[in-house]
């Protein structure tokens, strides 16, 4: 037999025939829920032997030892009581206030009273105030009840409100759940806010306990939301007994207007208990069929449908009470009479399944509903007045619903079992029953169900925290941000790559690095807050166009970031001379948002990407300035951007390539334009004879860079020599160290070892990777003997150059600045970088530097071409003081041309441009020993805009 089977003999016919009748109502209830009966066993016989009764009475034992290991809550009540009504009321009691089960051997858990709990704290103040001497009135007695029941907090078995010390202490220990949390919290806050703030802190928690302890004395908080507290305050069978507050006076949300209904009810209910307990019979019957009510209110809550934990599904089988042995004497004929009679005038079905047996000798009668020589309220009695009638009428009406006139008992199911029957003997015939399983709701709506996915959720939850953590700049559980995300290209730190739509969002948090010159103690951050101040001061009414900056914005060294603190200064300083002015004067106002690319720009397609994002969700934004070195990444960015529908406005990219975009608009003259500049000196200092020999040096393209801007200066340096009329060998590469230095002395050892030395070298690198050649050149043998020209298309204004020696080096300016050019701009822009200072700080002179476009601050270019970029940007997208949407400011980029620029004439209608159209500003700066010391002289050179052409005889050596 399975574990958790039951199986036992029937011993004769009538136990099995009533055994299988309960079973079935039991098994059944899982499938269409029958009305339960009250099943009353008899014999028939008045007369039948006391073994015939035994008989009756161990069926009631059969049923509970056949359901008891079954998960069936199941109950045997035995009479203890001096008196019927006490019995009867004791055997309630029991049902309403013991478990009737233990967890392991329920379906879902032990039934909860809570209806039964409340009317027990009433009878327990009720007794109290009765054992006190000392005669009181009705409503004295009312009052004292009620202040009994505040010090028992309206539930039995607590302390009252004179032990709340002790109620406090126990909260705060640390086994409770509130004690923990108490002794957690008062740890994190000494780690955080040191020892007297965590003693005052203390001292205050203590006493907001006490004092909400002792305005929750008298009564629980929210004790009227209770669902013991609204039965009681709405049940229709103590209208009666409060007809001065009426049911309809309980709402959720009028504490005072309910709390009036239940005090009211509760010293009604209190009087007629402690009638009761003077031996007032319709008392008796009230209270008895009040505490039975309230059993069968809270089983029915019990199997309640729609509730939250699904108990309804959990319960399959309703709760069985056994009665052996029900006699008038021991309150069992009284206790069924009450159950019908609350069930008779309620129109609520209950689950309760009662199974009592009665003595052969004992009557089933009905409990009178008016006491013997009591009239009813509407009976003859003219000594009676209307107001006297209807008080009576109220008093009775409590007991007198009870269906005690009815010629039989609706509810009690009456089974006769005649002597045949329960003498005839099935020796074989086993009776069986199987362990009610749980359900599968039962395991779903579990508490261990209910915990596991909390702490799924939780741990779910953390982890997907500590992912947007991982993943976006910003990336709080309740308001993270995804325009920035982090990313690591695998051979350096992460980097924060995006947009900065978000206030924490921070590129240069932190970033000490300062420009130069008129820029000196003006910190990358402080420019960073600079253009978020000036986006803050863009009020709401007002109209503005929004335009991107992308470019390097971080790096594993602060130094490396200079490119991405000038081009930003640029942007800040157009910025600021269109919101700095009238709204007459610039009546559409600019925005900036950044957007950084990482270290080199390297992760610029993940930027774009974000850029795109944004410009879909605002339609402010009218396109993108910078985007200024080249990589392999660049010419897939541009395209992604053009698709988008937003144009590029570039600063220093000189690709050859990138201007056939049509979205792409730079103002940096390109590889083409620049390798033709220098091939007019090239042919010029071709030796006697009229052969040179030349070698192009360029980074290995195995750096993991992505660097296509050495690729394109490569390749067009090799056509320029050989067009200029060198012999070209092949070309030499240089790998980089671990450090990010350039390895150069294998590249330069194999050159300088050539028979004949090459005359010209077009170094295809970075300007951090010049003085290492020139040192190189100077240092090693067949190189230091000779005269070697060196040229570079990158732009090494920004560098400083140590002792070239007999090299002399010719490189190309982006940039070219004039004292006639942009006047009013440098002025301007030392204006409001000097507004920028820490507070209370000022510049020295030696900081300051030279005024104009010759101070340091601009020798880079860097900031002109930035700021001349956003200068072109605005002027399309807020032509004709409208601002313009990012597909009209496309359009109208071909039309700009903005005059005294600081370098020339900004034209954008000839874009793309080339060599003939000679659009692009550029100077050909020479580098060359004099004397002791290395000089930088400008060779030739034209401003930006239509302008003459360079020639053999404006570009001498």
């Amino acid at each position: 037999m399975p574990q958790g089977d039951w199986q036992e003999s029937g011993g004769n016919e009538a136990a099995s025939a009533v055994f299988h009748l309960v079973q079935e109502l039991i098994d059944r209830y899982r499938i269409n829920r029958p009305v339960m009966p009250i099943v009353v066993a008899q014999a028939d016989d008045s007369g039948a032997p006391p073994e015939i009764d035994d008989r009756v009475r161990e069926i009631a034992h059969l049923v509970h030892r056949a359901n008891e290991p079954r998960r069936v809550p199941v109950r045997l009540l035995e009479s203890r009581g001096t008196s019927p009504y006490d019995s009867a009321l004791d055997m309630v009691r029991r049902l309403g206030e013991r478990p009737w089960e233990t967890r392991e051997r329920s379906q879902y858990k032990p039934f909860a009273f809570p209806r039964s709990r409340l009317l027990g704290a009433i009878e327990q103040a009720t007794a109290q105030v009765l054992a006190q001497p000392g005669g009181t009135t009705r409503i004295d007695r009312g009052e004292r009840i009620l202040e009994e029941l505040g010090a028992l907090r309206w539930r039995p078995t607590r302390s009252g409100a004179g032990d709340w010390s002790r109620s406090l202490r126990a909260s705060v220990r640390p086994e409770t759940f509130l004690g923990a949390v108490f002794i957690a919290v008062l740890g994190v806050l000494l780690g955080e806010i040191g020892w007297t703030a965590t003693l005052l802190l203390t001292a205050a928690a203590t006493l907001v306990l006490a004092v909400v302890r002792l305005l929750t004395a008298s009564a629980p908080p929210l004790l009227w939301l209770r669902r013991a507290s609204r039965w009681f305050a709405t049940t229709s069978s103590l209208a009666a007994s409060s007809t001065g507050y009426p049911s309809d006076g309980w709402s959720w949300l009028s504490p005072r207007g309910s709390w009036r209904v239940i005090r009211a009810r509760a010293a009604a209910v209190a009087l007629r208990v402690a009638e009761a307990d003077e031996g007032d019979a319709a008392a008796r019957q009230f209270h008895l069929e009040l505490r039975v009510q309230a059993l069968l209110e809270d089983l029915r809550h019990g199997y309640r449908p729609r509730a939250l934990d699904w108990r309804r599904s959990k319960r399959t089988v309703p709760p069985v009470v056994l009665l052996p042995t029900a006699t008038n004497e021991n309150g069992g004929v009284l206790l069924i009479n009450a159950i019908n009679n609350v069930r008779s005038r309620r129109s609520e079905v209950d689950p309760l399944l009662l199974l009592a047996t009665l003595p052969a000798a004992e009557e089933l009668v009905h409990t009178p509903s008016q006491p013997p020589g009591r009239p009813a309220a509407g009976g003859r009695a003219p000594w009676l007045g209307a107001q006297a009638r209807y008080r009576l009428w109220v008093d009775e009406l409590s007991v007198g619903q009870s269906p005690a006139g009815a010629s039989a008992l609706s509810w009690v199911l009456r089974l006769p079992l005649s002597t045949a029957q329960l003498t005839h003997d099935h020796a074989d015939a086993q009776l069986r029953t199987v362990r009610v399983r749980r359900t599968w709701a039962w395991y779903v709506m579990s508490r261990t169900t209910v915990a596991l996915v909390l702490v799924g959720s939780l741990l779910g939850t953390y982890l997907w925290s500590v992912h947007w953590q991982e993943t976006y700049c910003h990336g709080p559980l309740t308001d993270r941000n995804t325009d920035a995300v982090w990313s690591s290209s695998g051979h350096g730190p992460r980097e924060c790559v995006g947009v900065a739509t978000a206030p924490e969002v921070r590129f240069a948090e932190g970033n000490g690095l300062e420009l130069k010159g008129l820029g000196a103690r003006v910190t990358f951050e402080r420019v960073e807050q600079a253009v978020r101040d000036e986006n803050a001061r863009i009020g709401p009414s007002e109209s503005y166009v929004t335009v991107v900056y992308a470019g390097p914005l971080t790096a594993e060294e602060e130094t490396d970031t200079r490119k991405g603190l000038e081009e930003l200064t640029g942007v800040y300083l157009e910025q600021r001379a269109v919101n700095g002015t009238t709204t007459d004067e610039h009546p559409v106002k600019l925005k900036v948002l950044l957007a950084n690319g990482g270290e080199d720009m390297l992760r610029q397609t993940v930027a774009v990407r974000k850029i795109i994002e944004v410009a879909h969700r605002d339609p402010h934004v009218v396109g993108v300035v910078g985007m200024g070195r080249n990589t392999t990444e660049s010419p897939a960015a541009t395209e992604a951007l053009r698709e988008a529908g937003l144009a590029v406005v570039d600063t220093t990219n000189s690709s050859s390539r990138l201007p056939k975009e049509s979205n792409y608009f730079g103002l940096a003259a390109t590889d083409t334009e620049q390798t033709y500049a220098l091939g007019l000196i090239a042919r010029q200092l071709l030796p006697g004879n009229g052969t040179g020999h030349a070698r192009v040096l360029s980074r290995t393209e195995e750096n993991g860079d992505k660097d296509q801007y050495t690729i394109d200066q490569r390749d067009a340096g090799r056509a320029m020599l050989e067009s200029a009329g060198y012999v070209v060998g092949e070309n030499v590469g240089y790998p980089l160290a671990q450090n990010g230095a350039a390895a150069l002395g294998g590249a330069v050892g194999e050159m300088c070892e050539e028979q004949p030395v090459p005359d010209a070298l077009y170094f295809a690198g970075r300007a951090e990777d010049i003085n290492p050649l020139l040192d190189k050149l100077s240092q090693t043998a067949g190189c230091s003997e000779k005269n070697i020209t060196v040229f570079t298309g990158d732009d090494l204004t920004k560098a400083t150059f140590d002792d070239t020696s007999r090299v002399t080096l010719y490189y190309t300016a982006l940039a070219p600045m004039a004292p006639q050019r942009g006047s009013a701009f440098y002025r301007s822009a030392a204006a409001a970088l000097a507004g920028l200072l820490p507070e209370g700080t000022e510049r020295t002179a030696a900081e300051t530097g030279p005024p104009g476009y010759r101070n340091p601050l601009f020798a880079s270019g860097q900031i002109v071409m930035s700021y001349s970029a956003t200068t072109a940007l605005y002027d399309a997208a807020a032509r004709r003081d409208i601002p313009r949407s990012a597909a009209e400011t496309w359009a109208l980029l071909h039309t700009v041309n903005r005059e005294n620029m600081p370098t020339g004439t900004i034209s954008l209608a000839g874009s793309p441009s080339s060599v003939s159209d000679n659009l692009h500003g550029i100077d050909v700066v020479k580098v060359a020993r004099r004397g002791e010391q290395t000089v930088s002289t400008v060779v030739c050179g034209k401003p930006a805009g239509p302008a003459p052409k360079l020639t053999p005889e404006l570009c001498k050596p």
